[in-house]
Parts: C-alpha cells; sequence; structure tokens
C-alpha cells in the first residue's frame, strides 16, 4: 500500500512532531516519521522511504522482487538484474544453496554401488516403487526412498567417518547428516544408515552384503 492517505486534510490533524503511519515507496514497509520529515512546502513529499539505504536503491532504479526459495522481498538493483544469467533471485546463500540442491538436474553424483544396488532392486521388486536420489521429499538427497513404507536408506562411504577433503569439510558433511537425520524425524521417515566406509571395489559378492541389508529391513516392513 502506498501513501496514498497522506492528503492535505489529513496531515492536518497531526502537529509538526507527531508520527505519521507511512510506507516505503520502494520496499513497501510500514513505519512512522514525524511530520515536519514528511510534509514539505504544505505537501507530503513525492517519494518516501524507509530507510538511506531504500533512497539510495531507489536511485539506481532498483526492483522489488521475491526470493525464488522463500518468496521473501529482495532489493535488487536493475544491473544486478542484467547480469544475472538465471531469472531466480534469492535474499541470501543459504537460499540459494538450498533452491539450486533441490532442483539441480545435473551433475548428481551416484557412486557405482548404488548404481548396481538400484539394478538389483529394480529387478527384485517390480511393484514397489522406489526413488532414488530424490531431493523433494526433504528437501535434501535421500540415497533411496519407499515412499508407501516411508523408508529411506542412505549409504555413507569413508566420506562421512574420515576427513578425506579435510577436518572443515568434513564437519560440513556430518552437520549435513545430522540436518538430515532431523528432516527425516519430522516427516515420519525412518532412516536406515549404512556404513560403506570399507567398500572399495564394486563387484556382486563385496555388494552382496548391503543388498542383504535392504532385502531385510523391506521384509520386515512387508510383514
Amino acid at each position: 500500500m502506498k501513501n496514498k492517505h497522506l492528503t492535505a486534510r489529513y496531515l492536518s490533524a497531526f502537529k509538526a512532531r507527531d508520527l505519521i503511519p507511512l510506507h516505503c515507496d520502494l520496499c513497501n514497509k510500514s513505519f512512522k516519521r514525524r511530520k515536519n520529515n514528511v510534509v514539505y512546502k504544505g505537501r507530503s513529499r513525492k517519494n518516501i522511504f524507509c530507510s538511506r539505504k531504500c533512497l539510495a536503491l531507489s536511485k539506481n532504479k532498483s526492483k522489488t522482487l521475491s526470493c525464488a526459495n522463500c518468496n521473501k522481498s529482495v532489493i535488487k538493483k536493475q544491473a544486478d538484474i542484467r547480469k544475472n544469467k538465471s531469472s531466480n533471485v534469492f535474499c541470501n546463500k543459504s537460499c540459494a544453496a538450498t533452491y539450486n540442491n533441490t532442483h539441480k538436474s545435473y551433475g548428481i553424483r551416484v557412486s557405482k554401488l548404488e548404481q548396481w544396488l538400484k539394478e538389483q532392486l529394480t529387478t527384485l521388486y517390480p511393484n514397489l516403487i522406489i526413488l532414488y536420489n530424490n531431493k523433494t521429499i526433504i528437501n535434501s538427497e535421500l540415497d533411496i526412498y519407499i515412499p508407501s513404507f516411508k523408508l529411506a536408506f542412505e549409504l555413507n562411504g569413508i566420506f562421512h567417518y574420515e576427513p578425506i577433503f579435510g577436518k572443515k569439510k568434513l564437519a560440513q558433511i556430518k552437520n549435513n547428516d545430522d540436518r538430515k537425520f532431523q528432516a527425516c524425524l519430522e516427516n515420519n521417515i525412518e532412516l536406515c544408515i549404512i556404513d560403506t566406509s570399507t567398500h572399495s571395489y564394486v563387484t556382486p559378492k563385496t555388494s552382496q552384503k548391503y543388498l542383504d541389508i535392504i532385502i531385510n529391513i523391506i521384509s520386515l516392513k512387508s510383514k
């Protein structure tokens, strides 16, 4: 809502130092300001902004858009919008990362073990819906997810337990694992974590034990 209510009659009801309810002409934020800072030569100023930041942005021909992830209002300069190769804008780096990970359609790393398990499970359970490397259920990738059982499997390799790429990277992986586990709890999904850190070469013989774990759990759920 803009400041169309600031008519001369409306303003006459306020004294010079009274606070008047306003809306920023750029971000539409509600705020209050003294009458003597709003009125110029008996009339309200043409443009009213809630802060110096909005005033500066308005001079740079900025535009208010919505964050593609959380829908929060985002003010962007026209120059930045033109530079943006994507039509999406984000309010912060966290929202950008969440959106891009969820909507990623390329570069999904699938291990040879995961691919082998997918082939075996597809053959063993042709009538069971099984989702692989799905990111839409909890906004984070689940290696294997069976909707009818609300059952998920994560195949955690050595990178989840050893600082192969450094301690900082390991901490990030562990933090992501914790958030994924919490998200499954909140969505009533049973998450089964399978430690594959000792698995090095993919052959039917070396991979069968991981398949057996999954088969046994599915059998228990099917009873």
